[in-house]
């Protein structure tokens, strides 16, 4: 009988990290931080205790890093970057508010904001989690105010305020998107669209 190769062992660091970080993100989604067991997160990446703890010395660590680069990416591509290329803040923030209701209603059910969900859960948690957390939405609040200042050097938005838009918008989208999650319909964040052009000042 020939004898049977050895499998090569494949050494991907950045490959274990990222698949480490792509079930943490989901577990932390879908059941949250403090129902995540380690246990769980390293059977389901497939991953041995010494390679998570390698990566992610503690789970708090983890955390962090998901936060940091996964949550942030997402708020980045959801948010900042539409309105960023929109024709104006107002026309990026209407079409945000449009692209993920409907991206929701093909899903099928809502899982809630990345941000938010884990706002609520760990703001109070932790010092770290909190600042990290605070890092997004100022970063996301920060992108609209100055949206709505290039719309201004434009001749437009004279009577708004930057900041008070980008904080009516952000806390209007984190709202929704919890009343969304809690009624599992995403028909909440269209109401949210007809008042736009009046209450958004």
């Amino acid at each position: 009988m020939a004898r049977l190769r050895s499998r090569k062992r494949v050494n991907d660091p950045e490959g274990m990290r990222n698949k480490v970080l792509d079930v943490a993100e989901a577990a932390f989604q879908a059941r949250g931080y403090h129902a995540s067991s380690l246990g769980d997160l390293m059977a389901a990446a497939g991953v041995s205790g010494g390679a998570l703890h390698h990566h992610f010395p503690t789970k708090k660590a983890l955390a962090l890093a998901v936060i940091d680069e996964r949550v942030a990416a997402a708020v980045e591509a959801t948010w900042i970057a539409p309105v960023q290329a929109a024709a104006s803040a107002r026309d990026g923030v209407r079409a945000v508010f449009e692209a993920v209701a409907a991206e929701l209603e093909q899903q099928g059910f809502v899982r809630g904001c990345p941000l938010n969900n884990l706002a609520h859960e760990l703001s109070l948690a932790d010092p770290d989690f909190r600042a990290a957390l605070a890092r997004i939405f100022s970063a996301w609040r920060q992108a609209i105010a100055d949206k709505v200042r290039a719309d201004q050097r434009e001749g437009r938005e004279q009577g708004t305020d930057p900041q008070r838009f980008a904080a009516l918008a952000v806390a209007t989208y984190s709202g929704a998107m919890s009343m969304a999650k809690t009624a599992q319909d995403a028909g909440v964040l269209r109401d949210c669209l007809p008042a736009q052009g009046e209450a958004w000042k």
